[in-house]
């Protein structure tokens, strides 16, 4: 076996822990599986395997990184609005505070007036 074998069924295991749908990975997956099991994989396959692994999950990269970055930008946006929200409460509550002095204030000259 060309590849360090034991690298080589790692990463197979490793590749195992997605549930892969596609069907050119899922192929090269279960090629790969009686392969080893065999005990003889050429560099051929190996190269080949590596080309579906890469294409697979580097598309798969692409995908996550994308969802990351929108998830990113909702995230940004949501801490604004939270920013936002707490200055513009804290804003009503010193103007509650200004509103029933006025109102306390107002309270104490009727009592004086009577």
């Amino acid at each position: 076996m060309p590849a360090d074998a034991t690298a080589l069924r790692a990463l197979v295991f490793l590749a195992d822990e997605f549930h892969i749908t596609q069907r050119r990975m899922k192929t090269a997956q279960q090629r790969m599986h009686e392969l080893l099991d065999r005990g003889g994989v050429s560099e051929e396959e190996v190269q080949r395997y590596l080309s579906a692994i890469n294409d697979y999950f580097r598309s798969f990269e692409r995908e996550i990184r994308a969802h990351l970055n929108s998830l990113d930008g909702r995230l940004a946006k949501a801490y604004q609005v939270q920013f936002n929200l707490t200055a513009e409460r804290a804003v009503a509550v010193k103007r509650m505070e200004a509103t029933q002095a006025v109102i306390a204030a107002a309270g104490r000259v009727g009592d004086e007036a009577r």
